[in-house]
């Protein structure tokens, strides 16, 4: 296969696989990749509508990144009851798959003193956070999901951010988690998490 054409083809997959995403920044950011593909295929091969057509789609893509790296969002946490309420059951219901690929092992009914709260962005509940206090200085996180459409680290940012100072004064130190999901142990890690030498599936990060 000559480089022309495996340029061609792979910018075809980036924007086929963009189409996919749920994210709209990542959405973007690899149609603008394939489109980036494409506009140099047309240009080797002197295809100049698709050069320009293509060129056209990364200004626009890079547009709207830049239109949405200056959004400011505007974050709150609202905290729950211990006991599930009618919206947090409708909650757990409909994104019952996804936080079982990221969390197999949550289950409310095993909780024993949950502490929960919902990360409001805008206003509109994206994450669920939910931990139990373990000994004395020990925050032991059960569930820290955010839906598909607002996976960009911002959540988290905020979330730990704003709950250390409050914890803190409350005399805890550290927090835990227990996974063994790969995209989960990833994750941790990206935030700031430390994986147990001896423990593979314990990870910690200092509050």
């Amino acid at each position: 296969m000559l480089l022309p054409e495996l340029i061609g083809y792979l910018g075809s997959v980036f924007i086929a696989v963009s189409l996919w995403m749920t994210n709209i920044r990542k959405l973007r950011l690899l149609n603008m990749t394939g489109a980036g593909m494409l506009a140099v295929y047309g240009l080797i091969i002197q295809a100049y509508p698709v050069l320009f057509l293509n060129a056209f789609n990364v200004c626009v893509n890079i547009f709207f990144l830049r239109q949405i790296s200056k959004k400011q969002d505007y974050f709150t946490l609202l905290p729950l009851p211990e006991v599930k309420t009618a919206y947090l059951e409708k909650f757990l219901i409909f994104y019952q798959k996804d936080i079982k690929k990221y969390f197999p092992e949550f289950s409310w009914e095993e909780l024993h003193q949950p502490n929960c709260f919902f990360v409001l962005r805008n206003l509109i509940p994206v994450g669920l956070f939910i931990y139990e206090t373990k000994e004395t200085e020990i925050i032991d996180i059960k569930l820290d999901y955010v839906i598909p459409d607002y996976r960009d680290f911002k959540n988290a940012s905020f979330t730990y951010s704003t709950k250390k100072e409050e914890l803190k004064r409350e005399g805890f130190t550290t927090f835990v988690v227990q996974t063994s999901v790969k995209e989960h142990q990833a994750y941790l890690k990206r935030i700031g998490f430390t994986q147990d030498h001896q423990e593979a599936t314990l990870f910690r990060r200092e509050i």
